[in-house]
């Protein structure tokens, strides 16, 4: 099997063969991904540096930063600079790479998000045994649990993409390495290989998305039995996590629970996912929480105050 494994590179299609489009693109995605990082530093340094580090659903919102970082960082930096340069190749290691780090951190960002699903499902649901139920060991424990899950999916699919022999056409038709195009290109019959990868990846996008739809529908229906004022507030922090599971798993499952096949729109539903949600989760969780942006504006200032009095 080795001495068939005699590409050394991949050349990715990417999103278009207009060059107007990519420079429209290369400035969007440039835009994106500034956006990712200061969005994301920002909520990083406004929690670490206030109490509502403290707070179990803050708490996981620092990590789910840390990962959004991590993640869309594994695909957008490539496509950045195959849109400024045209050169749109990558080596086969770093195409190995590219999928284990896109699976890694994508399973990571889900678990985190069905772990910030029970924070709020305890909250609201057992208001009076919240923080004796969230405590700090088994917030750790669920962060370690979902970077534990992230390896469990992410293994098994480098493991069998690693399997595969390449050995005649090399040119895929998307803008990062990911499975199901690699599949396409493989020198041998896929279709069991392709069967195994999207049961990983459809078992797990499928079942985290039912345990974070049953979870909201209990949180909603518990809140027949608030005041006005309860409600208002369960759903202002409730709001901003659904918004984020839907514009996240929305496009996932589109590209994973189906057979395993590949077409033109697979682009774009991947653009969401793993540029387009991540840009938006900082938007989503600072504009729509006042602890949240209380918290900017303290730290903000103290450090602009700091400063001024420094100088």
């Amino acid at each position: 099997m080795e001495s068939q494994k005699n590409i050394s590179e991949f050349i990715l299609l990417g999103l278009s063969y207009d060059q107007d489009i990519e420079v429209f693109c290369f400035v969007l995605f440039l835009f994106c991904y500034i956006s990712i990082l200061a969005g994301n530093f920002l909520i990083l340094v406004s929690i670490r540096g206030s109490s509502l580090f403290h707070q179990p659903m803050y708490y996981f919102l620092t990590h789910l930063s840390c990962v959004d970082i991590c993640y869309t960082s594994s695909v957008t930096p490539k496509l950045i600079s195959d849109l400024l340069v045209g050169t749109k190749t990558i080596s086969y290691n770093n195409c190995m790479l590219q999928v284990f780090t896109v699976h890694f951190f994508g399973a990571i960002e889900v678990f985190i998000l069905t772990a910030m699903a029970f924070d709020r499902y305890v909250a609201i649901c057992k208001p009076l045994h919240y923080m004796v139920i969230m405590n700090r060991t088994r917030c750790n424990l669920l962060i370690l649990a979902a970077w534990a899950g992230g390896a469990v999916h992410s293994f098994p699919q480098l493991y069998m993409t690693i399997q595969l022999p390449f050995c005649g056409p090399n040119v895929i038709d998307h803008y990062f390495c990911d499975i199901f195009p690699l599949l396409k290109v493989a020198c041998i019959d896929t279709y069991i290989t392709g069967v195994l990868v999207a049961a990983n990846s459809g078992m797990v996008t499928l079942v985290t998305f039912v345990v974070l739809f049953v979870s909201y529908v209990i949180i909603l229906l518990t809140l027949r039995n608030h005041s006005a004022e309860g409600i208002h507030k369960a759903l202002s922090t409730c709001g901003s996590h659904i918004t984020v599971v839907v514009l996240f798993f929305g496009p996932s499952i589109s590209s994973y629970l189906r057979p395993p096949n590949t077409y033109p729109e697979d682009k774009i539903f991947a653009l969401f996912y793993t540029i387009i949600a991540p840009m938006f989760n900082p938007l989503i969780y600072t504009l729509r929480n006042m602890e949240m942006k209380n918290a900017i504006r303290k730290i903000w200032c103290q450090m602009l105050f700091s400063k001024k009095a420094h100088n």
